[in-house]
């Protein structure tokens, strides 16, 4: 592919004496027209203490707009923002830091009430736990949606673990109940109840009083046990049905097994492999189907994926090859399992080839789709954007079919809210298509949305009929906004015909009733654990399907990003294929059993797909017609200042986990910022100054370093300073809880290392590794007993020690661990030559200690694989850094040892 078109489109962020970034300008070239640059700059003001007060994108500059404007506290803390997508809300906290009171839909408009959310906390002679979440609307009165009941330091809440932990958590769906915890903080033992009368969405939640009155007598319980590391070794689902894991040495999935309720157990998966950077190479399932894995040597990207039936009646399903641009965009992606057809002098390739823009947007795309249930078609789909990145017009051309069509999406001139042009034309007439908070009013025409005040899709209505009841689906979510229940009304034929999924760990309960007569109540016990694939069994309880088996496995084998491509059944045999859009929609479907196929939900990105059309990703819906979400996203501008746009127009690299933001497929792009590509168990490393920098924009997305301790039921446990433990996000967060200078002969024990790291188990590891590795070994060092002995010689004696610890936490993780290392080079890239050399001064800090060790071990594939540099808080590649001529000057002791000093 030609690169002309991305030649001098650097991505550039301007600067102000404070070193904060007051501009970021990007340089738009579309292949069509390579020769014209559009030139759009982004706009940030700061306050007189330096917080961020407002960031316009290129479009709404030119209207007057502002995407986001902040009011913030004396000490930064966010009290009002006002988004054009989202809306205005306000945000304040107690002294103590916690949530105190919220304000959202904030609107003139009366059919949009404001929101007020207060948290009720224990007394202050109390730990300062949250009790409830009370929440009003305007002119309503104020409900308990939230009530949190901890147990008493009893004997009976002591023999289970339970002393101090929340117990009780009352949300809008009904009642999770915590019965046991193991040592190690694994919920053993963990029971759902619904709110009574819950498929009705007009039931509201108030939990004071007599609570249980207010509850479904049927009671779900999941049972769980786990290792002395936590690891979870066996589940019993609320119906009976048992899955057990095993793990290799290294803690990698090694097998499972599923035993379906009075049945045998049976394999789910056989065997694993893994490459020395941790990525799977070969799995094989109890189906006696392998899939094996293939990526690019230098990159490791993900260049195949095969699965094939091996032994009698040999055969390739799947055999998908992948080829990527310099920067890690895929271009293109072939089935080679699958056969070139012809149909009316037309060549129909099974490849799909992708075009980009300069900013890495799809333009164009190409594939092969169903003409009719036998035929397959070539087509073209071309994509439009404006300025601040929304999908505008795509363009379908299957010219051997006829099958040709534009959509044109209508954008508000005052925000990014946009809706399909069957709604609205006009673009002034848009915003009335939403709330005040941003989600959207009408699916398609007929087809309205309804929302809870915390921003939930709560009902959607396919038919409305005025003065009778209207088809709806209707939905409940637990305190984390996951969708605990879907329900479901149609009227058909004179009858009404109800449908009810409730969601449960690890188990799907979904009956379908006509009247009051149930024609179907289906078990869909969902595996845990099957490697790559999805493992899914059909356990009807009444109403099975004359033509299909009961207790019917069914595994899934996704694509790059997750997609199911491909659907087999417990002995090998194909049940269904399907690909897709590049924004989702199905293109190509072949089955071998209508009815059996039917039961396929789990579709595009790996994600439900309900009967409304829409994907359901766990914290948004999305609409694949019109290539954007349903609502804004919660998590903010993590992914930019347009709220609505889906994985940054880029759906065939980047995929999205929960609607919350984008994660990459392959390796990601050069430029990604170091926020879109941190994950929990990665590590920042660097000088202090910009190291500090990158930890302070990861804690603007969410990431915390010191958090009150966490019960396993994942509610907030608040406690006074001193109970505080650290996330690891940097290596000192991990040194400093297993090795302390003060008694630098010890290492710190079990318990201690508990009160300081959330992720014990990790620092024990580290503490482990340090003492099975004699260059590391810090406390075993002739350096450490002076120390001990002489506490006054920690300036002289400590760099040496710690530059130890520092080089052994590159080895923990990238070597044993096999996972991210961020390492930000700003300021000791300028200083490369004396880090070299090891001249006294740059040469000689901890940091360039870690960056030549870095160096030496440049070859190792987990080094490859997993480490990552950063500069100005965009990725480079590492061949910027390891490729610079100052290494030349560099004569290192030792290279390439596994874990050497």
């Amino acid at each position: 592919m030609s690169t002309s078109l991305f030649s001098q489109t650097p991505m550039v962020t301007v600067r102000d004496n404070r070193n904060l970034a007051v501009r970021e300008i990007a340089f738009h070239r579309h292949p069509d027209t390579p020769q014209v640059t559009d030139t759009r700059i982004t706009y940030h003001r700061h306050d007189a203490r330096g917080f961020l007060a407002q960031s316009t994108d290129p479009r709404l500059r030119e209207a007057g707009l502002a995407n986001f404007t902040y009011l913030t506290s004396l000490s930064g803390e966010v009290l009002r923002t006002q988004s054009a997508d989202a809306g205005t809300s306000l945000a304040l906290s107690d002294v103590a830091g916690r949530p105190c009171l919220t304000l959202h839909n904030l609107s003139p408009d009366k059919d949009d009430p404001p929101v007020t959310c207060t948290w009720q906390y224990e007394d202050a002679s109390l730990p300062g736990r949250p009790l409830s979440v009370t929440q009003q609307l305007a002119g309503a009165p104020a409900r308990i949606v939230e009530r949190l009941v901890w147990a008493a330091p009893t004997p009976q809440a002591q023999a289970q673990n339970l002393a101090g932990q929340c117990i009780r958590h009352y949300d809008t769906a009904g009642l999770e109940r915590t019965n046991s915890i193991a040592l190690t903080g694994v919920s053993q033992s963990v029971t759902r109840q619904l709110l009574k009368n819950a498929d009705n969405p007009d039931t509201l939640v108030d939990w004071q009083g007599e609570d249980d009155a207010g509850l479904e007598p049927d009671a779900h319980t999941t049972l769980t046990t786990a290792d002395a590391t936590g690891a979870v070794l066996s589940t019993q689902d609320a119906a009976g049905h048992k899955q057990r894991l095993r793990y290799d040495v290294a803690g990698q999935l090694a097998g499972s097994w599923l035993t379906l309720k009075g049945g045998t157990e049976q394999v789910i998966v056989k065997a694993l492999s893994y490459s020395a950077a941790g990525q799977k190479l070969r799995e094989e399932h109890g189906n006696g189907l392998v899939t094996t894995y293939t990526y690019e040597p230098k990159t490791q990207r993900l260049a195949a994926i095969k699965t094939e039936r091996q032994g009698s009646g040999a055969k390739v399903l799947q055999d998908l090859r992948y080829a990527y641009d310099p920067v890690g965009n895929v271009v293109s992606v072939r089935n080679d399992a699958e056969a070139t057809r012809f149909w009316r002098n037309q060549k129909v390739v099974p490849e799909n080839t992708y075009a980009y823009d300069s900013l890495y947007q799809l333009v164009s795309a190409t594939g092969r789709e169903m003409a009719d249930p036998g035929t397959y078609t070539q087509y073209t789909r071309t994509y439009g954007y404006d300025s601040a990145g929304n999908l505008t017009r795509i363009r379908h051309s299957a010219p051997a079919s006829g099958n040709s069509y534009t959509t044109d999406i209508t954008v508000s001139e005052r925000s990014n809210r946009a809706v399909l042009s069957t709604l609205a034309k006009d673009p002034t007439e848009v915003e009335t298509l939403f709330n005040a908070s941003g989600q959207q009013r009408l699916l398609l025409p007929g087809q309205s949305l309804a929302w809870t005040p915390r921003g939930e899709l709560h009902q959607v209505f396919p038919v409305k009929r005025e003065g009778g009841l209207s088809d709806h689906e209707s939905y409940r979510y637990d305190r984390d906004s996951q969708r605990v229940l879907k329900s479901g009304v149609q009227q058909a034929s004179g009858s009404v015909q109800t449908q009810r999924v409730l969601y449960l760990p690890g188990l799907e309960q979904r009956r379908t009733a006509t009247g009051d007569k149930v024609t179907e109540d289906l078990q869909v016990i969902t595996v845990g654990e099957a490697g790559r694939a999805q493992v899914r069994v059909l356990h009807w309880a009444f109403g099975k399907p004359t033509d299909l088996t009961n207790d019917q496995l069914r595994y899934s084998y996704d694509n790059l990003l997750g997609s199911s491509a491909l659907e087999v059944d417990g002995v090998g045999n194909l049940i269904s294929q399907e690909e897709f859009y590049p924004f989702g929609g199905t293109a190509v479907w072949t089955h071998r059993n209508a009815v059996e196929a039917s039961y396929k939900t789990v579709r595009y990105s790996g994600k439900e797909r309900d009967a409304t059309g829409l994907y359901y990703y766990g914290y948004r819906y999305y609409q694949s017609w019109a290539g954007r979400w349903l609502s804004t996203d919660p998590a903010g501008t993590v992914d930019g200042l347009n709220l609505y746009r889906m994985v940054k127009n880029n759906p065939v690299t980047w995929r999205d986990g929960d609607g919350r933001e984008q994660a990459v497929g392959p390796l990601a792009p050069d430029g990604t910022p170091l926020a879109k590509l941190f994950e929990s168990g990665d590590i920042v490393y660097g000088l202090d100054a910009p190291r500090k920098k990158a930890v302070a924009a990861l804690e603007g997305v969410g990431v915390k370093r010191k958090e009150a301790k966490a019960s396993p039921t994942g509610m907030l446990r608040l406690f006074k300073k001193k109970k505080e433990r650290s996330h690891i996000v940097i290596q000192n967060d991990i040194t400093d809880a297993v090795w302390d200078p003060g008694n630098p002969t010890q290492y710190a024990q079990d318990k201690d290392i508990k009160n300081h790291l959330h992720d014990f188990k990790r620092g024990i590891s580290f503490r482990e590794f340090l003492k099975s590795h004699a260059a590391y070994n810090v406390k075993e060092l002739e350096g450490a007993r002076q120390l001990k002995e002489n506490p006054s010689l920690v300036m002289k004696l400590g760099p040496e020690l710690w530059k130890k610890t520092s080089k052994a936490g590159l080895a923990f993780q990238l070597l044993d661990q096999k996972k991210t290392v961020h390492f930000v080079v700003d300021i000791i890239e300028d200083t490369l030559a004396g880090v070299a050399s090891k001249t006294k001064g740059p040469g000689t800090s901890i940091t360039s200690s870690e960056l030549r060790w870095l160096y030496r071990h440049r070859a190792l594939p987990e080094v490859q694989a997993n480490l990552i540099f950063y500069r100005e808080g965009k990725k480079i590649s590492q061949d910027e850094i390891f490729g610079k001529p100052e290494w030349e000057n560099y004569k290192p002791k030792n290279s390439t040892r596994r874990a050497g000093p």
